[in-house]
């Protein structure tokens, strides 16, 4: 596959092309309410999930950038806790922060080769753990999305809050 290939691919896969859905739509016209609301059954809300994407996201722009960030003990640390309030105001921040991480990403995806193919470091040693590229990492990134904005669409069908305009509806 060639190189402009892979990122134009990639870069379909972080805003939602073909079988996967558009993060951005799937997150956009949610109020907090609904976006703080849990389902019996189910752990999160939406609003973690856009949060715990945010979290990786941002986790992930520090390595890619050079940065060694702490990994997590436990998974616990990258979901926000459910007794935690949500006004509108921080619903909103946490939409746009998600917008302008894809952004981001997606900008990463469009670097040179010699970005693309820049090492960057393991989360923590582990004897024979491979090296990763930053290209790498955005692959891994936009697979991450995918999984969970199916998720926040499958909630957003359950709560009755899906419409055509974020996606397909079959």
């Amino acid at each position: 596959m060639s190189e402009s290939m892979n990122q134009r691919t990639l870069i379909e896969l972080l805003y939602g092309k073909g079988a996967h859905a558009n993060p951005v739509a799937a997150v956009q016209g949610i109020p907090s309410q609904l976006a703080r609301h849990t389902l019996e059954g189910y752990p999160h809300s939406i609003w973690q999930i856009v949060r715990h994407m945010n979290y990786w996201m941002d986790y992930e722009l520090r390595r890619i950038s050079g940065e060694e960030p702490v990994y997590p003990t436990h998974a616990a640390e990258s979901w926000p806790s459910p007794s935690l309030v949500l006004t509108e105001s921080e619903w909103r921040q946490a939409t746009v922060h998600f917008t302008a991480s894809l952004d981001r990403l997606s900008a990463l995806a469009m670097a040179d080769l010699e970005f693309s193919n820049r090492e960057v470091k393991p989360t923590h040693a582990v004897p024979g753990q491979p090296s990763y590229s930053a290209l790498d990492v955005l692959w891994q990134l936009a697979m991450h999305n995918s999984y969970h904005v199916g998720q926040i669409v499958l909630l957003r069908r359950m709560l009755n809050h899906w419409h055509a305009e974020a996606g397909d509806t079959w």
